[in-house]
């Protein structure tokens, strides 16, 4: 075989070579951006439109709830063994309507029209729990508007401190989430 043609045939089998290494390596390169990407989108779509929300929702009734306490005076709105007073019953019914009950019902709102962002494989027992508290009380304290029946002011249930707090980490959770796929997909 002549020196020229082996050599073009070699250099042509070279080329070939490295054209193919670097489509394979570019598609996955580009799979590889794509898919995280996509994780990208979903992470913060989960930020955006359920934990986003629910943090500052959780944040707000926090502070809401310990102007009520300073408002009584008292760490505790509701001591076993001590009834309230027809003041502070007026207080606490006026505080359910205008802020408590409002903004757990856009809590309820949002896990159930968002459960597909919960960051879960099931419905966390916390958020079980939530949900046991504020439809206990809605039902009681409706028919007490409606009917007359007169309840304990209160949930059947306690709130639920872990719905807080696994919320709040998982926010936390994602926004670093957040921030490496962002540096992922800035280097893909």
């Amino acid at each position: 075989m002549d020196t020229a043609l082996l050599v073009a045939v070699i250099a042509a089998a070279v080329t070939a070579m490295g054209w193919i290494v670097t489509n394979v390596l570019a598609s996955r390169n580009e799979r590889r951006r794509l898919r995280l990407s996509a994780q990208l989108a979903h992470v913060e779509k989960q930020l955006a439109e359920l934990y986003g929300p629910l943090a500052f929702l959780i944040y707000e009734g926090r502070a809401t709830f310990e102007d009520l306490l300073a408002t009584v005076g008292r760490r505790y709105m509701f001591i076993h063994g001590q009834p309230l007073t027809d003041d502070e019953v007026q207080l606490w019914l006026f505080w359910v309507d205008a802020d408590l009950m409002p903004r757990n019902g856009a809590i309820q709102a949002l896990l159930s029209s968002k459960a597909h962002l919960i960051e879960a494989d099931v419905l966390p027992a916390s958020y079980v729990a939530f949900i046991d508290h504020y439809n206990s009380w809605r039902v009681t304290h409706a028919r007490w508007k409606e009917e007359g029946v007169v309840y304990s002011w209160h949930s059947k249930r306690n709130w639920p401190n872990s719905f807080d707090t696994e919320v709040l980490e998982t926010f936390r959770s994602l926004k670093r989430k957040h921030a490496e796929l962002i540096g992922a997909v800035a280097k893909a």
